[in-house]
């Protein structure tokens, strides 16, 4: 387990929760949520962090959207709103990659409950903020509250991504660096 209080890229993985396509036009500012999750996604593919998606009711709600589709490595349809209760689903996850970073919608909904079933499986969950979304604005701010209610990590896209980086002399720098900036 990383003991580390930041993040090692070797130690976590990305996981983006039902950005399906008939759910974000409901999602309060989705555009630029998209925006910024498909950014996520590409930088940590990029420091070789793995991208994993859920999607809820696939059949239904749609596929992943196509702005992140190619920067998701695996996708794993879901019936409940916590993707721990799908079975197998922990035990699928790459292993020693204990820090589970998520983004996703809704907030209140699947990315919380999903958090909190993580925490309970003994994984290490962590919320970014600036890649979580709800139908209502109170909702998403609800979910932070909550996550902290129960000392669960909360922190931000650059957060994470600097942290991966470790050094401006990391190959992928420049590279990150402009997702970044295209923000």
């Amino acid at each position: 387990m990383n003991t580390h209080a930041t993040l090692e890229a070797h130690h976590c993985m990305l996981l983006v929760i039902d950005m399906q396509n008939k759910l974000l036009p409901a999602i309060h500012d989705a555009e630029a949520l998209r925006g910024r999750a498909a950014r996520i996604a590409q930088a940590a593919r990029l420091l070789e962090v793995p991208v994993w998606a859920t999607e809820h009711w696939p059949d239904k709600i749609g596929p992943t959207h196509a702005d992140l589709a190619p920067h998701i490595d695996h996708i794993v349809a879901k019936t409940h709103f916590d993707a721990c209760r799908e079975p197998g689903f922990t035990d699928e996850l790459p292993r020693h990659r204990d820090r589970v970073l998520l983004m996703g919608t809704e907030a209140h909904i699947c990315v919380l409950q999903t958090g909190l079933g993580l925490a309970a499986a003994g994984l290490r969950p962590a919320l970014l903020a600036d890649g979580i979304g709800s139908r209502r604005e109170s909702d998403r701010l609800a979910a932070c509250e909550r996550w902290r209610h129960h000392g669960l990590e909360i922190l931000t896209s650059e957060m994470a991504l600097f942290e991966w980086l470790r050094t401006p002399a990391h190959p992928r720098f420049r590279d990150v660096l402009a997702l970044v900036k295209s923000s």
